[in-house]
């Protein structure tokens, strides 16, 4: 995977939030501010605005880049959130021109890692580590099962599904949701969503490659840790 690879990731983000915004937003209004749909949506427009002006960069700059143009365009507990998760993620891919399955796994754990220190959430808490970790989970477990980069992607899309789902019953620990108390129980939580959606962009985007590099019979080696 290359920067390439990364624009289109990101620019599938995009999409997908455009097309889900009033769906996130409904979700937020359950429980939240109401604006998650429309603060995802503004960010990542910044974002593809951003980094489609910067023509040399390499993936993990690319991905900085768009951590400090969420952080600066968004407020709330989303901007600091989902900026760190991306300007983590840049900074394990660090300069490489290449990277691969490994380097990706690792540049998803950092973003983890970097959302539970600033957001000092746990799984069970009802936000996006719900969905964030089982997909990491999955996709670690797929690699070190022999799995591909696409069966590893598609996998951490499916958990990160399926952890999204598993917020409804759940209580709200954390954030604005954890004011309604029991009341938060039954509504499925717009962080979780969110981060479902960017793991179903990311494995379009390692299709999306794959189907590059065996375009017309000639395949281009992924190169890179």
């Amino acid at each position: 995977m290359d920067a390439s690879c990364v624009r289109v990731w990101l620019g599938e983000v995009a999409a997908s939030l455009e097309a889900e915004r009033d769906f996130l937003t409904q979700l937020d209004a359950a429980i939240g501010d109401a604006d998650h749909g429309v603060n995802m949506h503004r960010g990542f427009t910044a974002v593809m605005a951003r980094i489609t002006g910067v023509e040399e960069a390499t993936p993990g700059q690319l991905l900085r880049i768009a951590g400090r143009t969420f952080v600066s365009t968004v407020g709330g507990a989303a901007g600091p959130l989902y900026g760190t998760a991306f300007l983590q993620a840049g900074e394990a891919l660090g300069d490489h021109e290449t990277f691969g399955p490994r380097l990706l796994g690792e540049a998803l754990r950092a973003s983890l890692e970097g959302v539970q220190r600033v957001g000092a959430a746990s799984v069970g808490d009802k936000t996006m580590v719900d969905a964030l970790t089982p997909a990491l989970s999955a996709y670690e477990l797929e690699l070190r099962m022999g799995g591909s980069l696409e069966t590893a992607a598609s996998g951490a899309r499916e958990a990160a599904a399926e952890g999204m789902r598993g917020t409804i019953p759940l209580q709200a620990r954390k954030g604005r949701a954890s004011y309604l108390g029991p009341r938060s129980v039954g509504h499925q939580d717009p962080g979780a969503t969110s981060t479902a959606l960017m793991f179903a962009a990311l494995e379009q985007a390692v299709v999306a490659d794959r189907s590059q590099r065996f375009a017309g019979g000639a395949r281009r080696p992924v190169s890179g840790p």
